[in-house]
This record gives structure tokens, C-alpha cells and sequence, in this order.
């Protein structure tokens, strides 16, 4: 159990655990969950996290399909920050006790600001990682948020 799925069971949400072989020369860890679970790209999120200037929080959570990119400035604005880039990759650990290609939005050490892009709305569930490289979690946008206490906004790239 990852600290993210005890969290679910915690709150008493509903979801499923998908588990794959993760194949460490993958260059893209949520294109290679999509891949290996047969899932459609567009419901698999990623979890970035980002560095804030003019915010009370240091770093705050995004997630976003892994078939788009992050805009920097969407999710600034979305947070009311300044300016937001890309969190260093140690921080990114040490804050939320995952490794890259295995941070989940769920179940962080410290709980962070965090903003699930608006096309998550209309789906009937997405899939996150569930705290470990080749491990997800898939459940209902709205328990995701709930979970996260996130907003959604759009923060993808046009």
C-alpha cells in the first residue's frame, strides 16, 4: 500500500489500482502507464510540481493529461502567483515523499496547493499515479479533488 491508496481507503472513495511492469528506459512515465494498462492517453494525468514566486506557498501540484504540456502562466494564474516553473526534481521528492515518475497528486507528505486541469471534468474517471512507478490509481475527478482539496482550472498549454 502507497501512501496515496491508503488515503482513498481513508476517505472511503471509490477507485481502482492498476498495476504494470514500469520499464525503467521509458521516456515518459505516464505515456508508458497508457501504453502498458491499454488505456486512451487522455485519461491518464500526470503530477508536476512547480516553484511559485509570489505565493504564500513555495510549490504547489499540477496535474494534467500526459498527452499535453503545462503552461507555466495558466497555472500561476490559476494559483495567483506571479510566476510559476518547474519544480527541481529533489524538491519535488523531498516535499511530497515520491519518486519522480511515481509522485501522486494523493497522500503527499505535506499537503500543497493543487489545480487539476478543467478537461478532467468531463470525464468519468482518470487514472494518477498511485504513489510508485507502475502503479495507478483510477478514480472520479471530483474525489481526486476532493482528495487534494484542488481546484480545477485550465493549466495545459494551447
Amino acid at each position: 500500500m502507497t501512501p496515496a491508496i491508503n488515503s482513498a481507503k481513508k476517505a472511503g472513495v471509490t477507485f481502482n489500482v492498476h498495476e504494470y511492469h514500469h520499464d525503467p528506459a521509458a521516456e515518459s512515465f505516464g505515456e508508458e502507464a497508457a501504453e502498458a494498462l491499454g488505456l486512451d492517453p487522455a485519461l491518464v494525468f500526470k503530477t508536476l510540481l512547480v516553484s511559485l514566486t509570489g505565493h504564500k506557498s513555495p510549490l504547489a501540484v499540477a496535474v494534467l493529461p500526459v498527452t499535453h504540456m503545462l503552461s507555466l502562466k495558466n497555472i500561476a494564474k490559476a494559483l495567483g502567483a506571479k510566476k510559476a516553473e518547474m519544480a527541481d526534481p529533489k524538491v519535488a521528492e523531498r516535499s511530497t515523499g515520491y519518486i519522480v515518475g511515481g509522485i501522486s497528486p494523493i497522500g503527499q507528505k505535506k499537503a500543497l496547493p493543487t489545480v487539476i486541469d478543467s478537461s478532467a471534468e468531463a470525464l468519468l474517471s482518470l487514472n494518477v499515479s498511485a504513489g510508485r512507478r507502475g502503479l495507478e490509481i483510477e478514480l472520479a475527478p471530483a474525489d481526486l479533488a476532493k482528495l487534494t482539496r484542488a481546484t480545477f482550472a485550465p493549466i495545459i498549454s494551447d
